[in-house]
């Protein structure tokens, strides 16, 4: 097996690295760590000079449209190209996964929240794929007193509205919802109920962030959890349809648009991708 060289844009250390184990020790825990591995020193030499994001796009210009279309294909490996969670076992009822146990659905709806500063100017942006191919894009709900948080939730309400219309048109669909943010999820599918049960407060008694959208969230999510399965998938780690998330929740910050509206313009993966990061 020839040698690989990583450079780690973001992370406890940055540079070019010639050994993974290094490179999981210095992003690992990091949900905002960015990192791509290359085939020669230099390549990853020039890469560091550069930014993540352009790396990141160069890498997908060179991977060939499929049957014509305006997005590159499936990377094979995690730390080379972009790559979409893919897998063969039927999402069950009311499953929280880890992004080690994604799988593959016949709709899956990425959701993402970005906040510049935060708190500060927010957005929110959604991808959804049908049979692992990128359907439609969505963004909006700017908010200039918003956080990272509350970005998230919005996301994840917005995904779970989306994912009931599915239902609702074909019950029999497979629906996965993947998010990067453990507090939503964890704030959803594990503490709601408790907190609901304590007047919406915490164990010691005080009272939960952001209590409207997590209680607007978990009502949604008890009507349709036994037909989706919720997944936490790495942020920034190359994984496609968050990445389009991203830069989706960028795009309604930078435009503020307060909506929530279905991008109109042809979905060139390329160039969204060469856009600016949350």
């Amino acid at each position: 097996m020839s040698k690989k060289y990583y450079v780690v844009w973001k992370g406890s250390k940055t540079g070019v690295f010639d050994n993974w184990t290094t490179v999981q020790s210095v992003t690992s825990g990091r949900a905002d760590a960015q990192f791509m591995g290359f085939p020669s020193q230099a390549e990853a030499e020039a890469a560091f000079k550069s930014t993540y994001t352009k790396a990141l796009t160069q890498r997908s210009l060179k991977t060939p449209p499929r049957n014509g279309a305006e997005y590159p294909a499936a990377a094979k490996t995690a730390s080379s190209s972009l790559s979409r969670v893919t897998g063969s076992t039927k999402p069950a009822g009311s499953t929280v996964r880890s992004d080690r146990e994604v799988t593959k659905a016949n709709i899956d709806i990425y959701c993402d929240g970005a906040c510049s500063p935060n708190p500060g100017k927010s957005g929110t942006g959604v991808a959804v794929y049908h049979q692992g191919e990128i359907h439609s894009l969505w963004y909006g709900a700017y908010n200039a007193n918003g956080t990272n948080n509350t970005a998230e939730l919005i996301g994840m309400l917005q995904a779970f509205k989306l994912a009931k219309a599915y239902i609702e048109a074909n019950p029999d669909k497979t629906i996965q919802v993947l998010s990067d943010s453990k507090y939503s999820i964890d704030s959803i599918t594990k503490w709601a109920t408790g907190w609901k049960n304590k007047g919406w407060k915490k164990a010691n008694g005080e009272a939960i962030k952001n209590p409207e959208l997590v209680k607007v969230c978990y009502t949604l999510y008890q009507e349709i959890k036994k037909n989706i399965a919720i997944t936490h998938v790495k942020g920034h780690a190359n994984i496609e349809g968050n990445e389009l998330a991203d830069r989706m929740a960028v795009l309604a910050r930078t435009s503020q648009e307060v909506g929530f509206i279905q991008y109109q313009q042809k979905i060139n993966i390329r160039e969204i991708l060469a856009t600016e990061a949350g």
